[in-house]
């Protein structure tokens, strides 16, 4: 194997701020849906992915990818919705080993409430943050590498201790 291709400096900088933006927006998205709706972020996209599906239900299998999650990381935020009675647990009808995530009525009621609140916190902090054909152009820069990737972690290359 030979050297590996670091990273430019525009390039570092670039990546640098990605996962600094990144963390930020996370860290402050999470704590005004703790702050105002008393759900974290995973399990808000719980709540969103539930709701857009038909009948408000999902197979957990189904709702762990959509939110692109372990399924055991799914579990625990399905537990703490359940206890809410945000959401139900049930079988599948159409299989046995199967379980199905429902929202219910007062999961219905918290994602009304919830959603114009978390619509504007993301417009504020994220759309109307920077003008906008820098935001067109991001957007654009967002689909094109969403598109490129897949969920599997990427082959080991080499040697990776060495970081600049």
């Amino acid at each position: 194997m030979g050297e590996p291709h670091w990273l430019n400096e525009r390039e570092l900088t670039a990546w640098k701020d990605f996962l600094t933006v990144s963390t930020i927006l996370n860290r402050q998205v999470d704590q005004r849906l703790k702050t105002q709706a008393g759900v974290t972020q995973p399990q808000y996209e719980v709540l969103v992915h539930l709701s857009e599906a038909p009948g408000g239900e999902l197979r957990m299998a189904d709702l762990a990818a959509a939110a692109m999650t372990s399924r055991s990381r799914l579990t625990y935020q399905v537990d703490q919705l359940e206890k809410a009675r945000l959401i139900r647990r049930s079988s599948c009808p159409t299989d046995e080993r199967g379980i199905v995530a429902t929202l219910t009525d007062k999961g219905w009621t918290k994602l009304r409430q919830t959603a114009p609140g978390h619509a504007v916190f993301v417009r504020e902090r994220f759309i109307d943050a920077l003008p906008p054909t820098t935001f067109t152009a991001l957007a654009k820069g967002l689909r094109a590498l969403a598109e490129t990737l897949d969920d599997d972690p990427p082959p080991e290359t080499g040697d990776t201790t060495h970081e600049r």
